[in-house]
């Protein structure tokens, strides 16, 4: 058989090995060179806490929603799929609480005007705070604690008392008085758009308790000190299912659908070390429960996922709102109530930063050190590459291309390249995560096979043409 490259690897493990600051800088410079992640209005000089997805990047992303689609709609007869507006009516989020509640702490340094977050900068010395704490109780920790805080841009340590500020991100749309008096928003968070169409998927598609309405979609927020590359930013997309439920039944399903994510997101073959749940410790006093799913990011243990126990307070508070109640009528019974409502919910942008982390190795391969990125084949931007043995033999390329087309018919994400030596090529596929190298060599013009080599490993094996498609169909399930 021929053979073309090196085999043997050893594999250690980055989380051990690396500092945080490190490894975070590797990270976004790779997911920027290799066009994953790409900051947003870089020619004009980027633009705070908003990021573009490049070419890899927005590959893996459609991976990453379709297997939640998937797993949330396809896979369930109880749950249905939602798209709603982006600009909804002003009064959606007045009767959501948004427009008086939804904030984060901030504080401004006297000298240079340098706005943090409080209570995020309380967390970073080891002082529990939240931002749904009072302004009182927010300041009397900041105040406690000024000692041991320091403006990030000058170091000078004199602050503003922290404030409220409002995260919601104001629109002209329909308003046409000229100084914003009658403004829109852009939405905070998709799960309004479910709440407020509760009704209209219930009659429309005859849904009987419990049934989920689940969406993907952008949402915004006014980020005070957007940070941590694409952790936290300004614009962002959620992947979110709201289960309405019998009352009585709220806690029994809240425990089946902790499970079933948590057995989803170990589908995308994340290493179940990085992951753990946390409760809240100050709950909203609607919710009866709120557990998070955290990844081991570079800086630790971070939020990527919540799953939340949140009562009948977002319909009632729409009930209110609109003057209609917004009720589920059980046809057995005859009895009228509002359901209870648990949900999970998870940021596009999050969930992606732990696969690239999480997938991020560095090891040696037949003596060579290399990077590359282990992603689960199922989730892998690109499934294969096809190469010709040699771009100027216009045989070789001429069947390569044969090979290529064919394939892409049943595996769309694979990819061409004839650049360079073989060696070259499979070390600028590993570093992108390809999992098989195709390579069409002059035996291939005569026994019709070809040399299948595996990204982790190394190794290689001989393959009929014929025999191609069903084995990269199979190996990426």
């Amino acid at each position: 058989m021929p053979y073309y490259g090196i085999v043997g690897s050893v594999v250690y493990n980055m989380n051990k090995t690396e500092k945080t600051e490190d490894k975070m800088s590797k990270i976004v410079s790779f997911a920027k060179r290799k066009g994953f992640v790409f900051p947003s209005s870089e020619i004009y000089g980027g633009f705070a806490g908003v990021y573009d997805f490049g070419p890899l990047g927005v590959e893996l992303e459609n991976n990453l929603k379709a297997q939640w689609w998937r797993r949330m709609v396809h896979d369930r007869d109880d749950i249905v799929g939602l798209d709603s507006s982006i600009s909804m009516s002003p009064r959606i989020w007045e009767a959501s609480g948004h427009t008086t509640g939804f904030s984060d702490p901030l504080a401004e340094c006297k000298e240079c005007n340098t706005r943090i977050r409080v209570d995020k900068v309380l967390e970073s010395i080891g002082v529990f705070a939240d931002e749904k704490m009072s302004e009182e109780e927010i300041n009397k920790l900041f105040d406690d604690n000024k000692d041991k805080i320091k403006c990030p841009s000058c170091g000078k340590q004199d602050f503003t008392d922290a404030r409220k500020f409002n995260l919601l991100v104001k629109s002209n749309l329909g308003d046409f008085s000229g100084d914003m008096s009658d403004p829109a928003y852009l939405r905070g968070e998709t799960c309004q758009g479910i709440y407020v169409n509760f009704k209209n998927v219930v009659d429309s598609m005859r849904m009987k308790l419990p049934f989920g309405i689940a969406q993907i979609g952008k949402a915004f927020r006014n980020e005070i000190s957007p940070r941590q590359f694409i952790f936290r930013g300004r614009e962002f997309e959620q992947m979110e299912m709201q289960y309405f439920t019998e009352p009585a039944d709220e806690m029994k399903e809240y425990e089946k659908l902790k499970e079933y994510r948590w057995n989803a997101i170990l589908e995308l073959g994340i290493d179940e070390k990085n992951l753990r749940w946390k409760q809240h410790e100050n709950l909203v006093f609607y919710a009866k429960d709120a557990w998070d799913i955290e990844y081991n990011y570079p800086w630790g243990f971070d939020e990527m996922e919540g799953v939340h126990a949140r009562g009948n307070y977002d319909l009632t508070a729409h009930s209110k709102g609109c003057g209609k109640p917004q009720e589920y009528h059980n046809q057995e019974t005859g009895e009228k109530f509002i359901p209870h409502i648990i949900e999970s919910s998870g940021g596009v942008g999050r969930l992606l930063f732990a696969i690239l982390c999480d997938a991020y190795t560095e090891d040696e391969l037949g003596g060579e050190s290399r990077v590359f990125m282990k992603f689960k084949p199922s989730i892998a931007p690109v499934k294969a590459a096809v190469f010709p043995l040699l771009k100027n033999k216009p045989d070789l390329v001429k069947k390569a291309r044969e090979v290529y087309v064919d394939l892409k018919k049943d595996v769309p994400q694979i990819m061409w390249d004839d650049n360079g030596n073989v060696g070259k090529r499979y070390r600028r596929q590993d570093e992108i995560g390809t999992p098989f190298c195709i390579t069409v060599d002059f035996d291939t013009l005569e026994d019709e096979a070809v040399t299948v080599r595996d990204r982790d490993t190394g190794e290689q094996q001989r393959m009929a043409i014929s025999e191609l498609s069903e084995y990269i169909k199979n190996s990426i399930k």
